[in-house]
């Protein structure tokens, strides 16, 4: 038995015959000078308006990054997106996820909160409180607050990235298909 794959299993040599082939190669080493020169790493971008992050943390948020911006998720709901592009500063702020059906109330807890305007629609379910706002500070903490109290206008659940399923006809055939396999009309 070769030295490297004792090393290996230590205590428990009684295994080796056991050892599956990974088990003898050598840990990959990250940040070795061969690696950064084929995979440099480029340093992370810092958090954009990490105080929100910090007053929703008792909620064990999760976040992802989207769009060159960050998604924050609480449990099955994403319910921000924090913004912070110095090339594009019209939509920087947090986004709050809701629906259409929520923007007058929020309205009256946030005068100056709109629409995003990065999407080119005059009316999204993603609204921003922008960071030009006199008030950008206070009406972000004001929405962590309804997030840390669960409010339902504030949170999505993200729909499903897969294709949507075909309907089936009640002859069993695929909806809006009346040709043959491989015929052409």
């Amino acid at each position: 038995m070769s030295g490297s794959l004792l090393k290996i299993l230590g205590r428990h040599r009684e295994f080796a015959w056991f050892a599956p082939y990974h088990m003898c190669m050598p840990k990959a080493r990250r940040n070795t000078p061969l690696a950064s020169a084929v995979f440099p790493l480029g340093k992370r971008k810092p958090v954009p308006h990490r105080f929100v992050l910090d007053t929703i943390a008792s909620l064990s948020p999760y976040t992802r990054p989207m769009f060159g911006c960050l998604a924050t998720y609480v449990k099955d709901k994403i319910v921000l997106i924090l913004r912070d592009k110095p090339q594009s500063t019209a939509d920087n702020g947090v986004w709050l996820a809701t629906t259409e059906e929520h923007h007058e109330s929020l309205r009256r807890e946030f005068p100056n909160m709109r629409s995003i305007q990065v999407l080119g629609k005059p009316v999204t379910g993603w609204q921003v409180l922008p960071t030009d706002a006199p008030d950008f500070e206070e009406s972000a903490v004001r929405a962590c607050e309804l997030i840390l109290a669960g409010d339902p206008r504030i949170g999505k659940v993200p729909g499903s990235r897969r294709p949507a399923k075909k309907l089936l006809t009640s002859s069993g055939k695929k909806a809006g298909s009346t040709q043959k396999r491989g015929t052409r009309s």
